[in-house]
């Protein structure tokens, strides 16, 4: 027996956490945009020197989450965003199995309500391989190669491999997304303007390596000399003064370094590179200089990655789609600390951010993107799973340039987009209610989201946050919980777990019974074709 889902236009399942709406005259068109690494503080509209105008113009135009969070890393995260369940519920996390069969991704559920779905960019959903054949996607560019922006080698076209790209052919990832995006939006409207459409533009920037154009790192050269206090002090100021965060700035934690140690790759690196966020005045010239070089790359990155975004807008203004269309933007996790060397391997002689070099931003950076915030990707404080949310809809939203600090997570973009859509959605047998919320009440009302608790675990890194009390452990740290309220004290600087040991004990059940939950939810792994389902293994390229 088939369970339903009513949407706007019926009654809502309370079991999938959707809120009635009043129903639109049609439904809206959807465009998320995802970024890759980027940290909390890294756009214009929440905080950054970095120049993203037209994030900002949809941030003036519609709302700003304050409060949304992802998994900590590349794939949880997007296996999250296109199934509606935390990942341990369907085997991407971290054992990276097939989903379980009753899994519908967002592209699957919208055919059901006559969308017409379009991928660009990076996939990386590991229980659904294939972005058409697997993920529901009527078209799909599909870059594989994570690491390399300017002459990747393996990219797929509605799921078939396309040659590699030849080197100094002037291509750059989010060019090539943007230019796919807009052609399947132009080819929407020629042959499917009655249709509602689905654009997902998922870039691979500000990821390592730390690549782009040298006309777009040339406006940041030499702005990041005066080094990562003085910029990070600066962004908690503006984020200040934008209503954005009340905190103090997390410390500086000076031995923390990246999550995974390659040491051989360091040495490659050479001495320039430093593993640790050290006192900026403690730096040779040379290395201050080198650090400088590698946030002037990540900050072009982010700035090409906005003018591209622009370009998507333009198209949709353009074919009469602007009103009702939703946009979302976010980040797949915090900034990262890591510091490797893959790909084609690293030439110390050419010029940062370009095709010959592989550089990562590391911890003194990561600490900036992540402002105020503590710790990076991977871990599961603050730092690494707390993302900038935009969303703007003129149709829907009337409330111009507003902060929302409702609690949301990346799980709640199904159940929005499904509310939004409209219609019965069934829910197949064996398939557990949706874990999400729907955001569309927090379209028209601040706090207008309930929710119990949500949920993180990663790499053995666990959090549950539930009202404004959040424990969290970190494996580095030997795994004991840490307890804060983040009403007060979102930094996560003074631990309250030694005056509060039963809350903490509370919590620590609830977040053992989630995980045991979720666990059953999955049942047994089902291998991807011609690959053994490892739990703990790594990403290759994440």
């Amino acid at each position: 027996m088939k369970r339903y889902i009513w949407s706007a236009f019926g009654v809502i399942s309370l079991a999938a956490g959707c809120w009635a709406a009043a129903p639109a005259a049609k439904p809206p068109n959807v465009l998320i945009i995802l970024a890759d690494d980027l940290g909390y503080s890294d756009i214009g509209c929440f905080g950054s020197e970095i120049a993203t105008p037209n994030l900002d113009a949809l941030a003036k135009g519609g709302l700003r989450f304050t409060q949304c969070y992802n998994t900590a890393r590349c794939w949880p995260t997007r296996c999250a965003l296109m199934t509606g369940y935390y990942p341990q519920q369907t085997h991407s996390d971290p054992t990276r199995g097939r989903f379980p069969g009753w899994t519908r991704t967002l592209p699957q559920r919208l055919k059901t309500q006559g969308y017409r779905s379009y991928h660009s960019g990076k996939w990386h959903v590991n229980g659904a391989p294939k972005p058409v054949a697997d993920g529901g996607f009527d078209r799909s560019y599909d870059l594989e190669d994570h690491n390399r922006n300017f002459n990747p080698k393996q990219i797929l076209i509605d799921d078939a491999l396309q040659p590699p790209v030849a080197k100094d052919s002037g291509y750059y990832t989010s060019t090539a997304f943007a230019d796919h995006a807009i052609r399947c939006l132009k080819e929407h409207a020629e042959q499917h303007a009655g249709q509602p459409f689905f654009s997902y533009l998922a870039f691979t920037v500000p990821h390592f390596p730390l690549q782009a154009p040298a006309e777009d790192i040339a406006r940041y050269r030499d702005r990041y000399l005066e080094g990562w206090e003085k910029v990070r002090a600066a962004r908690q100021r503006k984020q200040q003064a934008l209503g954005l965060a009340s905190c103090d700035l997390s410390a500086v934690e000076r031995q923390l370094g990246p999550p995974y140690a390659f040491p051989k790759d360091l040495a490659l690196l050479g001495t320039n590179e430093v593993n640790r966020p050290l006192p900026w005045e403690s730096l040779s010239p040379a290395q201050r200089a080198f650090q400088a070089d590698k946030m002037a790359v990540h900050a072009a990155m982010i700035d090409r990655m906005d003018r591209e975004i622009g370009r998507v807008l333009a198209q949709v203004r353009e074919m009469g789609a602007w009103d009702n269309t939703v946009i979302l933007f976010a980040s797949d996790n915090g900034a990262s600390a890591e510091i490797m060397v893959r790909g084609d391997g690293h030439n110390p002689q050419a010029e940062p951010g370009s095709a010959e070099t592989f550089l990562c931003l590391g911890p003194g950076w990561s600490n900036v993107a992540n402002t105020p915030f503590r710790r990076h990707k991977t871990w599961v404080h603050e730092g690494g799973i707390s993302t900038p949310l935009v969303v703007h809809w003129p149709q829907g939203i009337s409330a111009k340039g507003g902060l929302r600090r409702d609690l949301c997570h990346v799980i709640d973009i199904v159940p929005t987009m499904l509310e939004l859509a409209g219609g019965a959605l069934a829910l197949p047998d064996g398939a557990p209610p949706l874990p999400g919320r729907s955001l569309v009440p927090a379209f028209a009302k601040d706090g207008a989201v309930a929710r119990e608790s949500l949920f993180f675990h990663h790499e053995g890194n666990r959090a549950l946050r539930m009202g404004d009390d959040k424990i969290v452990s970190a494996t580095c740290d030997g795994g004991a919980w840490e307890l804060y309220n983040l009403a007060s004290d979102r930094c996560e600087q003074h631990d309250l777990a030694s005056r509060q040991p039963e809350r903490v004990r509370d919590m620590a059940a609830r977040w053992q019974a989630m995980s045991d939950r979720y666990a059953k939810d999955a049942g047994p792994v089902i291998p991807l074709p011609g690959k053994g389902a490892k739990p703990g293994r790594k990403a290759e390229s994440d």
